[in-house]
């Protein structure tokens, strides 16, 4: 795990990245005892200072419950005093609960008559975390007019509250502002480089006043010496959310679900070229490969097709030199085989290989999935690796569901994060079926539980 370490994250990140490595690490820290570790290096943050009052404006999510760890432990040193907006979390009630039987002065408000004055050395801005965006409610903008007011130093835990001024700004794990300094609190490194259920935290539903067509139009370009690999695709995609599937084939079948453009003649040729052309102009996303053959006139026409579509999952036979690349977001998906045919060797050892995927990556321009026992995911800067999965999903047909899968979620999410979030669930749906079927898996297996793992 140590040699991994060269992949973990840096900079400032974003809200989704930060709530994606949160819940990722609920698998081996509890959110509870992460706002412990926070609270406790607030507060030594604070004592840094050495204050002799010091003020926190606590508000009802776990920033507050940040805060009411500080406080506590603040209490036997200093004048501490707590402005508490309610605490509606389990973890921030916890925490307030202890924060209850310490020594410290705690003013719950419920209006703006309710605040005291803001006396004090140091206020400690524990009022709303990553993801809050103005204009604020009215109490917690009058907290901040009060704030901005004062005369004291300014600790902003985490992130500073929108419109709030900060003199210090103490991040947790990540910083997530430009100037934090930043605090480790126990988050393990896997919950950074594994993908994981952060991952399908950045999987958004569709909104109640959604249309038909707004969760994306996916088309799959392939068959014909292979019959089910697109279908196989477009019903993935569907699973992940497209609305509206096309699979451009000559190959005869019917699916209800999706709209099929069947292609004249036993494979796809150059004389199928202007429709597809199309066809993939109109999509949000190409899905193209699956079961295409290596006929070097598929191929080119494939190719060409490929390079007039906007985003593009390109799998199975297309992966050859030269590589197909869409006008905005290319992923590629090998396995091993298919990688080394155009990339070189895959590496043994881990982190070797991640090192590779990221080369590959950057020199195609695009994100690659190497798909493997250990799936690595790199869009030429970040990697990640992901190890949900069984041994029965070494049936036919897998890839070409994970096509489907990444090319669904590509209509809604950056490529990098489609990619990532789709090896997860296609794993996580490999482990549900498997659990009644066995060895005796099926790809079609995956299709419902896939939809389960993202959407339920």
């Amino acid at each position: 795990m140590k040699s991994l370490a060269e992949f973990r994250l840096s900079g400032v990140v974003s809200y989704e990245t930060m709530r994606a490595v949160d819940k990722n690490a609920d698998a081996w820290v509890s959110p509870r005892e992460r706002m412990e570790a926070a609270g406790t290096q607030l507060a030594n943050a604070v004592r840094s200072i050495r204050p002799n009052s010091v003020l926190f404006l606590c508000g009802s999510g776990n920033n507050g419950g940040d805060g009411y760890v500080a406080a506590r432990h603040l209490a036997e040193g200093s004048e501490v005093t707590v402005v508490s907006l309610g605490a509606k979390t389990p973890e921030a009630a916890s925490a307030f609960d202890a924060l209850k039987a310490s020594p410290v002065s705690i003013f719950e408000v419920r209006t703006a008559d309710d605040f005291p004055p803001f006396e004090a050395d140091v206020i400690v801005d524990c009022l709303l975390g990553t993801g809050a965006k103005p204009p604020l409610r009215p109490l917690y903008a009058e907290a901040v007019r009060l704030l901005n007011a004062a005369e004291a130093t300014v600790i902003a835990c985490d992130i500073p509250t929108p419109e709030a001024r900060s003199d210090i700004v103490c991040a947790f794990h990540l910083a997530k502002s430009k100037g934090a300094e930043v605090y480790r609190i126990g988050i393990p490194l896997s919950a950074e480089v594994f993908c994981g259920e952060g991952d399908l935290l950045m999987v958004q539903a569709k909104d109640s006043a959604s249309h038909k067509g707004a969760g994306g139009s996916v088309l799959v370009i392939g068959g014909g010496p292979y019959q089910g690999a697109p279908f196989l695709a477009a019903e993935a995609a569907f699973r992940a959310g497209a609305d509206i599937v096309r699979a451009a084939s000559p190959v005869d079948g019917f699916m209800p679900d999706v709209i099929l453009e069947r292609l004249l003649g036993d494979k796809i040729t150059a004389e199928h070229k202007g429709r597809l052309i199309e066809l993939a102009e109109s999509a949000d996303v190409v899905v193209a490969g699956p079961g295409l053959g290596s006929d070097e006139d598929s191929l080119e026409t494939v190719r060409e097709v490929v390079s007039h579509a906007k985003r593009a999952v390109v799998d199975a036979d297309l992966l050859r030199l030269p590589l197909p690349k869409a006008r905005l977001d290319t992923v590629y998906t090998p396995h091993a085989g298919e990688f080394s045919r155009l990339f070189g060797d895959v590496p043994k050892d881990l982190a070797e290989r991640g090192r590779a995927v990221r080369k590959a990556a950057e020199d195609a321009g695009a994100v690659i999935i190497l798909k493997g026992e250990v799936d690595v995911i790199s869009n030429g800067c970040r990697v990640r690796f992901n190890r949900s999965g069984c041994s029965s999903m070494t049936v036919g047909g897998t890839g070409d569901v994970l096509a489907g899968v990444t090319g669904g979620l590509l209509c809604r999410l950056p490529a990098f994060e489609a990619a990532c979030a789709a090896v997860y669930a296609e794993g996580r749906a490999g482990e549900a079926a498997s659990f009644d079927a066995g060895d005796g898996l099926m790809a079609s297996d995956l299709l419902k539980e896939i939809a389960k793992v993202l959407w339920k």
